[in-house]
């Protein structure tokens, strides 16, 4: 998909949908969404057990919160490629890494999709990615793609949701806005989305089939913080806690195309709901994530 991409049967692309407002509006949003998501990234990093000067290759890598944490643990003399079709979010990754002037490895950020681009041959000890491996068009291509990349013995470890009633973060949200909003058509159950691989056996179909070894697919479940109050105020929590499921998490899809005012009552309702489960300030609901792992 490098280069310039039109619409396939009538619908956007994931490059167009990244480098578009969505994108935009999750560079701007990038502290929040890796505050929220800390406990996720955390269990990643802890499966993926990085050797210090070691090289790693970043899938999907948005706005760098995986990469920079990578090569402060990578020292010096270790590497890190970080991947990504999203202009704005890279732009924010890169300046991150500026500022922090990171003392570890150097990263390189490239604007590209890893299910096409070169990315090499038997160059990177691990891959990883915190979300980004369930928007590829062709899942096979882009698994054989990223293999193709590792060293023999290398290693892929990746988190991606499981369904949506295993995420109460999504799933209550969701349940409150559906009502105020036409009813959905089936997605295709290989269509790139937050949900390709809700179900533990197209993962393990897909890596096999891309030549990956001794997969393991494990469900993890952690409680997320979507917001805290700064006066300890439950509606004030509830009320940012709504912001960011309706701007940020998959429910914003849900409004994309309807009216200032059906966004604004369903703000309402899902602060409503949101304001009956805050305790001492914070709005803390559980996700359920597959965490990964397989070797070439």
């Amino acid at each position: 998909m490098d280069g310039n991409i039109a619409m396939i049967d009538g619908v956007i692309t994931q490059r167009e949908y990244w480098n578009g407002e969505v994108g935009a509006r999750w560079a701007r949003n990038q502290r929040r969404i890796d505050a929220v998501f800390a406990p996720l990234t955390a269990a990643l990093f802890d499966e993926a057990r990085l050797r210090v000067d070691s090289s790693l290759l970043d899938i999907g890598c948005g706005a760098g919160d995986c990469a920079i944490i990578a090569a402060r643990r990578l020292g010096a003399r270790g590497r890190v490629v970080a991947v990504d079709l999203s202009a704005p979010l890279l732009a924010v990754a890169r300046e991150r890494a500026e500022i922090e002037a990171l003392a570890g490895a150097s990263i390189t950020f490239i604007e590209a999709d890893a299910q096409s681009h070169d990315l090499g041959s038997s160059l990177f000890e691990h891959a990883i990615s915190r979300f980004g491996v369930m928007f590829f068009e062709a899942s096979g291509a882009a698994f054989a793609n990223i293999r193709k990349a590792l060293v023999p013995g290398g290693r892929l470890t990746f988190l991606c949701w499981r369904r949506i009633e295993d995420n109460p973060w999504i799933a209550v949200p969701r349940h409150v806005v559906l009502p105020l909003v036409p009813a959905l058509e089936p997605a295709l159950p290989d269509a790139p989305g937050p949900f390709r691989f809700a179900e533990a056996e197209s993962i393990g179909a897909i890596l096999a089939q891309a030549g990956f070894l001794d997969i393991t697919v494990e469900a993890i479940d952690r409680p997320l913080t979507l917001a805290r109050s700064g006066n300890g105020t439950s509606y004030e929590a509830a009320e940012a806690a709504a912001d960011f499921a309706i701007e940020l998490g998959p429910v914003s899809r849900l409004l994309r195309d309807q009216p200032a005012s059906i966004r604004s009552m369903a703000q309402k309702r899902v602060a409503d709901e949101f304001a009956d489960r805050a305790l001492s300030g914070a709005v803390t609901l559980a996700a359920g994530c597959w965490l990964v792992s397989a070797m070439r």
